[in-house]
């Protein structure tokens, strides 16, 4: 039996584009001799939904594209993932068409995602067994494979059709779990997994067939669509998985963050993107991705210093953009500076400089910056980091603003490891001087961020145990570190919760993004 895997890139609410795009999937099928056509969860539909779920009108659509498709398959079956109403409501279901266009629907059991949680149901019903070629195939939807025990022995193969979000060290565990159930149940397992970005959301595809034994004999591009056959009667050799090392994850990051940047733009009808270059690593790798998701074509940026920004700090953006080949512009916001503080006077006179005096800078900019998307449609992106972000150490309405944050679920030292990823693989277009300055906001004179806090390492070392690994303080101070540092540290996190219910729509790229995974109480008096 010759089976299809199909790995398409969807648009959420686009059904008549995700009907056609997979029409002419199943036709090449045909073409190249397949019996089945698999895709991936949601693959009609494109996802996450959230709230057109719920809507008769939507799912009613989804179900005549099912229809129309069906037309299509006569020859060759085919699974394709789609919403459906139930009496019970709408589930998440997988349409399988037979070889003379007849429709089953095979629900999902198990609602496990937050961003399908509210908007569909469980199906009573989880997955089933089809027989197609003298097979016996077990066609299990989304998190379903998870739970599955005990498969008969009569299961040839099992087919998960999926929707599983990107995520750092996310892909190597997938496929540990999907090893052990391949072996322990001695069955041929197959994944189609989502592709493409989707708001917030970036699915990395890395579609892949496992043998009995739990090896690789199959494995489709990660973060770019792609199609191919396995025939269950040749000889597939076995390999390991391919992205294991700490250079494979830094790697795939700037493919996830240009994917998801491109997809959120392309989707949404943007074309142009704006980034206020500062000299800094942040904006620095955020100008890198813009060009590598959107072509230098498509990307301005703008150098605004203040009175406090240091000559070379100018002279490094500029060599940047010049390197980028971006459009670039010098507008100095001293005079604006020096206005806006002269008018606060009957206000802030006789005070002592403070953040005051420097969120107003970097509001300024931020000014100028909507000035040009409003007027040229360069959309801002934002230039923000998991570190800071976590800290709050940004200015609300200033450098927390923008269309899009495709960095701001990186760690500082993650900012670094993607810049030098792409001196790396891209001659070195990134100076030397912004990899090796140290971290400063430029707002005071002569401010370093190690003034107020230790160096970045330290502090993202605890952020991440206490983030991700959501590790309690005594924990973290018994591992070795300062205890006053951590303290404050959690202090921070805690008090900022308030900036961060204000963010851009940040692009999520690790296990447990702020605002998701990671969601506390905006009035919080909780202090353990």
């Amino acid at each position: 039996m010759k089976i299809a895997l199909a790995q398409l890139n969807f648009t959420v609410g686009d059904i008549k584009a995700n009907s056609d795009k997979i029409i002419t999937a199943i036709e090449g099928a045909k073409h190249s001799g397949a019996d089945i056509v698999i895709f991936p969860e949601f693959a009609i539909s494109g996802t996450p939904a959230y709230g057109l779920l719920t809507k008769t009108t939507f799912l009613t659509l989804c179900e005549e594209a099912v229809e129309r498709i069906a037309d299509s398959c006569h020859g060759i079956a085919a699974i394709v993932g789609t919403p459906y109403l139930t009496a019970e409501g709408p589930i998440s279901a997988a349409a399988y068409i037979d070889t003379n266009g007849n429709i089953e629907y095979i629900g999902k059991r198990y609602v496990t995602a937050r961003r399908e949680m509210g908007y569909i149901v469980g199906s009573s019903v989880g997955s089933q067994t089809i027989h197609l070629c003298g097979k016996t195939l077990k066609v299990v939807v989304g998190d379903d494979l998870s739970r599955m025990d005990d498969i008969d022995e009569e299961i040839d193969i099992i087919i998960s059709v999926n929707a599983r979000r990107y995520g750092k060290g996310i892909l190597s565990r997938r496929f540990d779990k999907m090893s052990r159930l391949a072996f322990a149940e001695g069955k041929t397992l197959i994944l189609v997994n989502q592709v493409g970005g989707s708001g917030d959301i970036v699915y990395d595809g890395t579609s892949g067939i496992l043998n009995s034994d739990g090896k690789l004999v199959m494995l489709l591009k990660s973060f770019s669509e792609d199609m191919q056959i396995f025939d269950t009667e040749a000889v597939n050799e076995p390999f390991d998985v391919p992205f294991t090392t700490y250079n494979d994850r830094t790697r795939m990051l700037y493919e996830a963050a240009c994917l998801g940047l491109h997809d959120y733009f392309q989707k949404n009808g943007y074309t142009k993107a704006c980034v206020g270059l500062s000299g800094g690593i942040d904006s620095a790798v955020v100008a890198c991705l813009a060009v590598g998701a959107l072509g230098k074509e498509n990307v301005r940026v703008l150098l605004m210093p203040s009175p406090f920004t240091p000559n070379e700090s100018v002279e490094d953006a500029k060599q940047l953009a010049e390197n980028l080949g971006v459009e670039y512009s010098v507008l100095p916001i001293i005079e604006a500076y020096n206005a806006m503080v002269g008018t606060l006077q009957p206000v802030i006179g006789g005070t002592e400089f403070d953040a005051t005096e420097e969120n107003i800078q970097t509001r300024i900019r931020t000014t100028m910056l909507m000035a040009l998307q409003n007027k040229t449609g360069y959309m801002l992106l934002n230039s923000s980091n998991k570190s800071e972000n976590a800290l709050g150490w940004c200015t609300l309405y200033g450098d927390t603003a923008g269309t899009f944050s495709p960095t701001g679920d990186l760690y500082k030292g993650e900012i670094y490891d993607l810049a030098r990823y792409i001196n790396a693989t891209y001659n070195e277009v990134i100076p030397d001087n912004i990899i090796d300055k140290e971290p400063s906001s430029e707002l005071r004179p002569n401010q370093k961020d190690s003034d107020s806090m230790p160096h970045y390492e330290i502090i993202d070392a605890i952020l991440f145990r206490m983030i991700e690994k959501k590790q309690h303080r005594e924990e973290i101070i018994n591992a070795g570190y300062d205890s006053a540092v951590v303290e404050k540290i959690h202090r921070m996190v805690m008090e900022n919760e308030k900036k961060r219910y204000q963010f851009p729509p940040v692009l999520r790229l690790s296990p447990c993004a702020f605002g998701h995974e990671w969601l506390m109480p905006l009035v919080n008096h909780y202090c353990d």
